[in-house]
């Protein structure tokens, strides 16, 4: 898949970006959030979101998730949340959990909340 950017402002220019095993978004201060993932048997899996600090709660990693899925809807793949925000932001877009690969697709907001709650103590405890 090669290399592929295309330029969004927000406070400042950024540049949001991917390439075959990685959607970024490079920022004016030369940090990067990322998001990492693999493509498998029909499947997108999200593997990894990392934010900067200084970086945090401006909507940067919903930012990643929704370029995953619009690579997931042109590639016609289906995705595996497997970063605790990648689940989090299905849990808070019910209408976008059409994507998601079984069983994710079907679960509750129970078990995809409890889905959650392991995800994010399993990446707590590294």
């Amino acid at each position: 898949m090669g290399q592929s950017t295309s330029a969004y402002e927000d406070q400042g220019d950024i540049v949001l970006g991917y390439t075959s095993e990685v959607i970024y978004i490079k920022f004016s201060d030369g940090s990067k959030a990322y998001l990492a993932y693999k493509i498998e048997d029909g499947k997108m899996f999200l593997i990894e979101t990392y934010t900067p600090p200084q970086h945090r709660g401006r909507g940067y990693a919903k930012m990643l998730v929704e370029k995953a899925i619009e690579i997931t809807l042109s590639k016609n793949l289906e995705i595996v949340p497997i970063c605790s925000y990648s689940i989090y932001y299905f849990l808070k877009n019910r209408d976008k959990r059409v994507i998601l690969a079984d069983p994710y697709k079907n679960m509750s907001d129970q078990e995809l909340e409890n889905y959650y709650k392991e995800r994010l103590e399993e990446e707590r405890s590294k």
